[in-house]
């Protein structure tokens, strides 16, 4: 692959064509260079990090007041730990000089209350609490390097806790005398085997119970169309008469859309299919180095515009209902957009599942996105033409390093504990590749310059707008999410035209999303925006909105249903190229 990574970057200057032999050339080692580099620190840039350190401890340096602030802190904790320590050596109660301890969930087991790891827990926390101080309100720094510093101090204190060390963990010791020292011996079987996976490139949890087309993504139905990204799979009908609008659904394209069709128990479309509609899935292929110039644009009309031209041969529905999850959504929103835009009508209506068109507040996953980190992410896949699953995955695990990363340290390489794998945690780990090209636009875009939501966005020759959509819409956000985090995703209702009903469920980005009915402990809030009602804040919607028990699923097709036209005899099935789950699932 030759060229330089960066796309439509009106900004950079030509050279007199006399040099430009010589500034490919520059550009090429620089390029290359950035690409070795990105292998040592796992894609993130040391340069982006360097400024956000600088820009923090520069005007920390010019802020004694703040110093002074800090250092005072600094004696009332020693002072708070001295007391603390006294009160145990004198066998008094303890207490709890920590407000923090409530909120650790690291620290939940009963046996770091005794001595001596509450001392390690109480000075792990008040360490936890000054760096916290000291990161926060230093005047002149930057809001987005202020959130990035705590987050880079968050991370060096997470590797650091008290919980991460067998001497100091009260539960790894107990594991180890009822074991006779048996976990460190499994422990460290879990690591090589979790090493093997890795060098040879193998999927972790491959050799579990799971498997897609037969107990994972198994309900009936066959691909009926397939272009180069895509293979459309049409469901089989369970019920007698089905809804006469059809629903296509648009996953991301760096998760493999079986999250949607799971296990039979929580299929989302097994549900669908069940209370009476014609469901149609896309399935993206998983590219490689070939697809590197594949755009944006690309996915938007060989994704859900090939598909929705599909459905309407196969059905002749005039309208369909669609569905976006995660980037998927923030395509199908792109798409319904252009779709206004140019006068095509077939939208029934738009369900975004924790996704997002506009990200000024996309949460910490921002903290990966400026000009410096998107530079380097490009130059890093100028090296393979693609951005490998590994390294999406290492950016989404720093984002909860204590559950997901030191965690699983302390329960499989410490404690012995072999993973019992379910099917989310199947689907997790069966990841995708994004394209150089389409990952590139999109993070400068849509990330880094927010291009849709400010009407910037070129479709064609013309930008499109959010403005423009004007069908229903059925929007999720999930209470946890870190990716996708709701507040954020609550934006779709200022900026459509559409009435907006919003559902705040319990749960993560996937959990929260996968919630099908009967599932322990699920509630949610909804509420009805219309296009004439006036704005509410995030805050204010959650005064208004009505709290119910349950899933959010009955709710969802309920709202389907009432936007839909009575039952009528299925459509027929489109001509079969093979039976779901499809070719391009299977693709490692």
């Amino acid at each position: 692959m030759t060229g330089h990574p960066h796309f439509d970057r009106p900004d950079r200057p030509e050279k007199p064509r006399a040099k430009d032999s010589v500034a490919e050339v520059a550009s090429t080692v620089d390029t290359a260079t950035h690409a070795m580099f990105s292998e040592l620190t796992g894609g993130l840039s040391p340069a982006a990090l360097g400024l956000v350190y600088m820009d923090w401890a520069l005007h920390l340096a010019a802020s004694p007041g703040k110093q002074a602030e800090l250092a005072y802190s600094a004696f009332e904790k020693q002072t708070e730990f001295a007391q603390y320590l006294t009160r145990c050596a004198m066998g008094g109660s303890t207490g709890r000089c920590s407000a923090e301890q409530r909120k650790d969930r690291r620290f939940r087991h009963p046996d770091w209350e005794a001595k001596p790891f509450s001392a390690y827990k109480e000075a792990f926390l008040l360490a936890q609490e000054w760096w916290e101080e000291a990161t926060s309100n230093v005047r002149g720094v930057s809001e987005a390097d202020e959130k990035a510093v705590r987050f880079a101090a968050r991370q060096v204190l997470d590797a650091l806790s008290p919980a991460n060390f067998p001497v100091t963990n009260p539960e790894i010791i107990e594991k180890t005398v009822e074991s006779n020292g048996t976990n460190i011996v499994a422990g460290m079987r879990n690591y090589l085997d979790d090493l093997q996976h890795t060098m040879l490139h193998e999927r972790f949890g491959a050799e579990s119970d799971y498997a897609v087309g037969k107990t994972l993504a198994v309900t009936p139905g066959k691909v009926v169309y397939r272009n180069h990204l895509i293979e459309l799979i049409q469901y089989e009908p369970a019920t007698a008469k089905v809804r006469p609008e059809p629903v296509l659904i648009v996953p991301a394209w760096i998760m493999k859309y079986y999250i949607l069709d799971l296990s039979a128990h929580n299929s989302m479309v097994k549900y669908l299919t069940e209370q009476g509609y014609t469901v149609f899935m896309i399935s993206w292929r998983n590219p490689d180095a070939d697809d590197a110039e594949l755009g944006f644009d690309d996915y938007r009309l060989q994704g859900p515009m090939a598909a929705l031209d599909e459905i309407e041969k196969i059905t002749g529905a005039q309208k369909i209902h669609s569905a976006g999850y995660c980037l998927g959504g923030t395509l199908l929103s792109v798409a319904a957009a252009t779709m206004a835009r140019d006068g095509d009508e077939r939208l029934a209506s738009m369900t975004l599942f924790a996704a997002q068109v506009d990200f000024t507040e996309a949460g910490e996953l921002m903290l990966f996105i400026n000009e410096s980190q998107v530079a380097f992410l490009e130059d890093m896949m100028w090296k393979k033409g693609y951005l490998d699953a590994t390294q999406m995955s290492g950016a989404f695990q720093l984002l909860r390093s204590a559950d997901l990363v030191w965690s699983r340290i302390q329960h499989e390489y410490l404690m012995g504990e072999k993973p019992r794998y379910n099917d989310l945690m199947s689907w997790n780990a069966d990841t995708t590749r994004m394209p150089y090209r389409m990952h590139s636009e999109y993070l400068r875009k849509l990330f880094l310059e927010n291009q849709f939501a400010d009407g910037k966005f070129m479709v064609g020759d013309e930008p499109v707008f959010p403005g423009d959509i004007t069908v229903p819409i059925f929007a999720v956000g999930t209470e946890t999410d870190h990716v996708a985090p709701w507040k954020s995703a609550f934006k779709i209702e200022a900026l459509t035209r559409s009435d907006v009903t919003f559902v705040l469920t319990n749960g993560g980005h996937n959990a929260g999303v996968v919630s099908e009915p009967g599932h322990p402990r699920r509630h949610y809030m909804v509420h009805t925006s219309n296009d004439k009602d006036r704005y509410l804040s995030p805050d204010h919607w959650q005064e208004v909105a009505d709290r119910e028990e349950g899933s959010w699923w009955p709710a969802w097709t309920k709202w389907l249903d009432d936007r839909s036209g009575d039952a009528v005899k299925p459509p027929k099935m489109g001509k079969a190229l093979c039976d779901a789950p499809g070719t391009y699932i299977l693709m490692e």
